[in-house]
């Protein structure tokens, strides 16, 4: 039998149907049946008995939140606050990276800093996240209409995005390794050693954020977040249109492509901006694809599945069920009831 929660009207009568049970089993057992028969209805009293420890289980609040928990998206919402909370303290600045010591003649942090970015933080947000957003939006609630797939592909989207930040964030603070326009940002003293190893103490930079942000350059937060929106897009369009099947359309696939693409080309600005090197891309794009991918899983099947557009159903919901799973026990129950009447009536035959 397969574990259930239903609400405390359902245990009432439950409980009755227990009693009638209990009723039947003593009949059937005083009766003169075959020793076969008299094993079938030992092995039903056994069940009989599972049933009435799971009717008499506590019920009410504790029963119905459980069951609220397992048959709703409760715990991802619960999950994406958290995330974005987390988000949000470490973007506000609570956090510092670790400084890692530097050398003044080191070319690789020698590049110059670039005050206007070709993609801003805020472009990123729209090119990201709410264009994925809006997309998502009008293929689930107005081209296709379906409100199970809209919650699914929108949760899940948001969830992607912000794990990835989070986690870019928390790598880059803990690694604390220079960008490449570290020394233009710090404006060493004059009296500095090029040579040797210095720290950041000997940088003249008075713009808090400016100074310590030359510390946060591994992986690439753009290519990170790009690729987590974006590509859960890519990744949509391609169950949708059923890119990966034998023989799928050349246009199809090059649809699924283009969300990774314009990801790729917000990723390679960093490079041109010298915020970042081609490592720290890499490291970028695979950590965003891979949060997008592993959340993506959590939700839709594989990409080569048959039905790989639609989204799993929640555990328990009642979806391929009319009763929604409440009236589990209880048609149990009434089978086991239906049984031992059939065999009571046997024995009295005989």
């Amino acid at each position: 039998m397969h574990s259930t929660f239903w609400p405390r009207s359902e245990s009432r009568r439950g409980t009755s149907a227990v009693s009638a049970l209990s009723d039947q089993a003593e009949h059937a057992t005083t009766s003169l049946l075959p020793n076969t028969t008299n094993i079938h209805v030992i092995s039903l009293l056994f069940l009989q008995a599972m049933v009435t420890s799971r009717v008499s289980s506590p019920s009410g609040f504790t029963n119905a939140l459980q069951r609220f928990w397992r048959t709703t998206h409760a715990g991802d919402y619960l999950g994406l606050t958290l995330l974005l909370a987390a988000d949000i303290v470490l973007h506000l600045g609570a956090t510092e990276p670790f400084h890692r010591l530097f050398r003044l003649n080191d070319p690789r942090i020698q590049h110059p800093h670039a005050e206007i970015e070709r993609v801003s933080v805020f472009y990123l947000m729209i090119y990201a996240a709410v264009v994925p957003l809006l997309f998502l939006t009008v293929w689930t609630l107005i081209i296709r209409p379906d409100r199970r797939k809209a919650h699914a592909v929108l949760l899940g989207v948001s969830i992607s995005i912000i794990l990835a930040s989070v986690l870019t964030d928390i790598f880059k603070d803990a690694i604390g390794r220079p960008r490449p326009d570290l020394i233009d940002r710090c404006q060493p003293k004059h009296d500095t050693s090029r040579d040797t190893l210095v720290s950041v103490v000997v940088c003249t930079e008075t713009r808090h954020h400016v100074l310590h942000d030359g510390w946060r350059s591994f992986p690439s937060g753009h290519s990170s977040v790009s690729f987590a929106g974006l590509g859960w897009v890519a990744l949509f369009i391609a169950s949708q249109t059923h890119a990966l099947r034998p023989q799928a359309s050349l246009a199809v696939v090059l649809l699924s492509l283009a969300p990774l693409v314009g990801a790729a080309m917000i990723a390679i600005s960093r490079l041109e901006d010298y915020r970042h090197d081609v490592f720290d891309v890499i490291a970028g794009s695979l950590l965003g694809f891979s949060v997008t991918y592993f959340n993506w899983r959590r939700y839709f099947p594989n990409l080569r599945a048959e039905n790989c557009e639609e989204p799993y159903s929640l555990p328990s919901s009642g979806r391929n069920s009319p009763n929604g799973g409440f009236r589990r026990v209880r048609d149990e129950e009434e089978g086991l009831t239906t049984e031992l009447r059939r065999m009571s009536g046997d024995g009295n035959e005989r």
